[in-house]
């Protein structure tokens, strides 16, 4: 029971790596609120204990202060919530930049604004961005993505210094491939989705995809307080994309 006592707020919870991050924070013992946008995804945590669930749109500052001025003070925010756009520096459109950061980065600061101040007044907090490989490597056709998880990246480490002396943690995940319900997704626009997957393989030095259950781990490690001299970090979970 490595999260006994703490509570914690996940985005994106309906599926994915958000959906294994809540289960596990869970198992160990946190309380956790998983939050997404659609109601429908929430309905699969009926009867799991220690989870509670509620809709949540990350790009509604007005929701995000209010549900966690709701909530008792949060011992973990994991920041999960993101999109994945493809095409390059000139496929990009304004429309599509704005999305991409707006949901990325932007809904990351807002609910880390809302936060933080009773974290703060706790004196202790652990705060966890989902930021990704393509923040550290350039993929082809990841132009938006890669740009605003490298801003995820930045974002975690200048929280990070400006509260390392005042007990709250920040830092931030980088997973390579993942097989998660939106990846699919992704590969079922193309042409042929059997080659397209193969493509997404083919990138991984281990040879396959990572499961969301793998990443899960990272983010208990980082929520628990054996990473409690932790803090700034960017951790690489990427199946060897970045050696």
């Amino acid at each position: 029971m490595r999260l006994e006592g703490k509570t914690a707020l996940v985005t994106a919870a309906g599926q994915g790596i958000g959906k294994a991050s809540a289960l596990a924070m869970a198992a160990e013992g946190a309380q956790v609120w998983a939050t997404d946008v659609n109601p429908a995804l929430l309905a699969s945590y009926a009867g799991i204990p220690n989870i509670q669930t509620a809709v949540l749109d990350v790009l509604d500052r007005q929701a995000i202060d209010k549900l966690v001025n709701a909530l008792p003070p949060l011992n973990v925010l994991f920041n999960c919530a993101g999109f994945v756009h493809a095409g390059s520096v000139l496929q990009a459109t304004d429309a599509e930049w704005d999305f991409a950061f707006n949901l990325n980065v932007r809904a990351q600061f807002w609910l880390i604004q809302a936060a933080l101040p009773k974290m703060l007044a706790n004196k202790g907090g652990s705060i966890i961005n989902m930021a990704s490989v393509c923040g550290f490597k350039g993929l082809p056709n990841r132009f938006l993505y890669g740009a605003s998880k490298a801003a995820v990246v930045g974002l975690t480490k200048s929280v990070a210094a400006d509260h390392v002396a005042q007990g709250v943690r920040c830092n931030a995940v980088c997973p390579g491939t993942v097989d998660t319900p939106s990846l699919q997704e992704r590969i079922n626009v193309f042409e042929d989705p059997v080659e397209a997957r193969k493509g997404f393989v083919a990138r991984q030095p281990l040879g396959r995809l990572a499961q969301a259950h793998e990443i899960a781990p990272l983010v208990v490690f980082l929520a628990s307080d054996e990473s409690a001299f932790v803090t700034g970090q960017a951790y690489n979970i990427d199946g060897g994309i970045t050696i």
